[in-house]
């Protein structure tokens, strides 16, 4: 008896002394920041991410590209020409081209000098109780270089490849225990919920139009573990009514604004965690 209670009283003390890692808890439910607060700040930047952080976001979408030079770069689109003052692809730029570019100005003049992030900032910034959606823009060397710095910054308890399932299959290899969500839609929705289940997928995104079927889909993913992110809506009641059907993550573009939501629905904003301990 004397020995149970030394070691439970040992037990307490490394927990409390923090020399024995507790698991972090993650949103069973909320909002996805769609590039960080895209609606008011320029997307996909440090500065929008931030925002998104301070606002109690659940989870947090971003997007992936490989620049000439081999670097992971985030950003939406194929070419720097929408958000920032400077064209071509970013496959044909280097990541020194990419830096001196404004990614802030377009959106207004108060971000001006907002740079492009690079995949390893921005997860420097993001906390380690919230989700991160990382969106996948390539299938050759990117999944995997990808996948292997999610397990580098020991973030894959958090984080999942939205890619298709050539992606997933090479980020897999390489890090087995890396999250997927299935982005390889198919016409009909239930074909795109059964080959989700049979890829053995860890997320899947539905989209437009809202459909009372959705109960049945989330139903049957739930029963295999998989959870159900949304795409896309601000409106309320859409929201509202996304959450009664049971997904599990609409992303927003407004998350500032959406938070409220589902505050009122007793969902509260995440208070962020910046040490992984």
């Amino acid at each position: 008896m004397k020995k149970i209670l030394t070691s439970v009283v040992i037990l307490l003390c490394l927990l409390l002394t923090g020399c024995i890692n507790t698991p972090i808890k993650l949103p069973d439910r909320g909002l996805c920041a769609h590039r960080g607060a895209m609606e008011t700040h320029p997307e996909n930047t440090l500065v929008a991410f931030r925002e998104a952080i301070n606002a109690g976001a659940h989870m947090i979408e971003f997007d992936v590209f490989l620049s000439k030079d081999n670097e992971m770069v985030v950003i939406h689109d194929a070419t720097v020409d929408r958000t920032t003052n400077g064209t071509g692809r970013i496959s044909d730029l280097t990541l020194g081209q990419i830096r001196i570019l404004d990614a802030g100005s377009w959106k207004s003049p108060e971000f001006a000098g907002e740079k492009i992030p690079t995949l390893h900032e921005v997860l420097e910034i993001m906390p380690f109780n919230i989700w991160l959606n990382v969106h996948i823009k390539g299938e050759d060397n990117l999944p995997v270089m990808v996948a292997e710095m999610l397990a580098k910054e020991k973030r894959l308890h958090q984080a999942f490849l939205a890619c298709s399932a050539i992606a997933a299959g090479k980020a897999r290899e390489a890090v087995p225990e890396i999250m997927i969500c299935n982005m390889d839609r198919r016409e009909a929705d239930i074909d795109y919920v059964k080959e989700t289940i049979n890829m053995k997928a860890d997320f899947i995104q539905l989209r437009q139009p809202i459909s009372p079927s959705f109960v049945d889909y989330v139903n049957m993913l739930r029963k295999n573990g998989i959870r159900v992110n949304f795409y896309g809506t601000d409106a309320p009641d859409e929201i509202r009514t996304l959450f009664v059907y049971g997904i599990d993550f609409p992303l927003v573009n407004d998350i500032i604004h959406s938070i409220g939501i589902t505050t009122e629905l007793g969902i509260l904003p995440v208070k962020p965690l910046f040490d992984a301990r």
